[in-house]
């Protein structure tokens, strides 16, 4: 056996350990063609669902060392590769945030205070608790050759979000231009996260294909457990994926417990090319370009309970982060077993309301001085109703 195969043959052998160990990464399979990560960082370990760009799962958070268990069964006996077990999964779980205008957290609500409704049909809220958790976020970054302005933009909300996360947090970095590339695992480590923000610095492709790389971070995510969240910092713009509009909506709306807050790029940029080509055929062309992609940007966050921010200024994009961290900390989470039973694949409308217990007509909340106080109940718009496949 030559060296070459010695060291692929160990390379194998090493990977099966690891994965049967626990602790899947994110890391690809093959080398990027982006810039090297720091020498100094570890190599997290393989696992996690497989792709083009390779596995991306959370690893597993340091604890202490547990006592030894018997190794468990693989999850399919040989030569049953393809075989599958689906289970019928009737409870819903639906994450509601109840904010002031000004975004501020609506605390002390009661279960009592919420209905729920699917498909226009009173729904019985089995549990309800008030979730404050850490984040597990992927920060997706769209890097292309396009106008500085807009590059200005996304390195300085990139650093502005790495700069509001809490030591808990799990975090990984994804940029895409024709297709996403993973900067860093998931990791704890904020000097990671910035590490891997620092290698955008030379960007390749023009092309930004969005809907290519939200459909391929979407199916990465939902192997993980628990809520999770996409941090999307772009102009919404979409120029060459494979994936259409028209399916990327349906793969939003079939995500598993998945939300999506998405941050517009380039608006002062944006604004001063609107002032300066007023009348133009050109101009026109490409404000209707943004408008298109505003609108995307916003219906991919209100589809999954997520919500939509447009920076005009460089000064905005701390306190939008700090506004996101605090909405996904602070949620209520509502749970309920359907009416409907059926797992035939159709879209469920949801509509959650805040109410007044003994009345049942809408909440009123008064500020310090006694004032109405208008808020807004963000809950994400639906359901694909189906079997889960383990």
């Amino acid at each position: 056996m030559g060296i070459q195969s010695l060291r692929y043959v160990t390379m194998v052998t090493s990977l099966y350990l690891t994965l049967t160990a626990g602790g899947p990464c994110l890391r690809a399979q093959q080398p990027d063609s982006g810039p090297p990560a720091s020498s100094t960082q570890s190599v997290p370990e393989a696992g996690g669902p497989q792709g083009d760009i390779g596995p991306y799962s959370v690893p597993k958070k340091k604890t202490e060392a547990p006592p030894p268990e018997r190794p468990s069964p693989p999850k399919n006996p040989p030569g049953l590769e393809n075989f599958s077990i689906t289970k019928d999964v009737s409870l819903v779980t639906v994450p509601v945030m109840v904010t002031a205008n000004n975004g501020q957290f609506i605390p002390g609500l009661k279960q009592g205070n919420f209905k729920l409704f699917e498909d226009g049909v009173p729904q019985i809220i089995n549990s309800f608790n008030l979730a404050q958790a850490p984040i597990t976020a992927v920060l997706l970054v769209e890097f292309a050759d396009i106008p500085y302005p807009f590059l200005y933009d996304t390195l300085n909300a990139s650093y502005a979000f790495a700069q509001s996360l809490k030591p808990e947090d799990w975090i990984a970095v994804v940029y895409y231009d024709m297709k996403p590339h993973i900067l860093t695992d998931f990791t704890q480590d904020k000097r990671a996260v910035i590490a891997a923000l620092n290698q955008l610095r030379m960007p390749g492709f023009r092309e930004r294909n969005l809907y290519d790389a939200l459909y391929d971070t979407i199916d990465r995510l939902e192997g993980i457990e628990g809520r999770k969240y996409i941090v999307l910092i772009a102009t919404g713009r979409d120029t060459f994926s494979k994936i259409t509009y028209d399916k990327i909506l349906k793969r939003i709306q079939g995500a598993k417990d998945i939300g999506i807050f998405t941050v517009s790029t380039g608006w002062a940029f944006r604004n001063w090319m609107d002032a300066h080509s007023v009348g133009t055929m050109r101009g026109s062309l490409r404000e209707m370009d943004y408008l298109q992609a505003d609108n995307q940007m916003a219906t991919f966050a209100k589809l999954t309970g997520g919500r939509y921010y447009a920076p005009h200024m460089q000064g905005e994009f701390r306190g939008v982060f700090q506004d996101i961290g605090f909405s996904i900390r602070n949620q209520y989470v509502l749970s309920y077993h359907p009416t409907n039973t059926k797992l035939d694949g159709t879209y469920r409308r949801l509509k959650v309301e805040v109410v007044d217990p003994q009345t049942g007509a809408p909440l009123k909340i008064a500020d310090q001085k006694g004032k109405n106080l208008k808020y807004s109940v963000i809950a994400r718009e639906g359901y694909t109703a189906k079997h889960q496949v383990e």
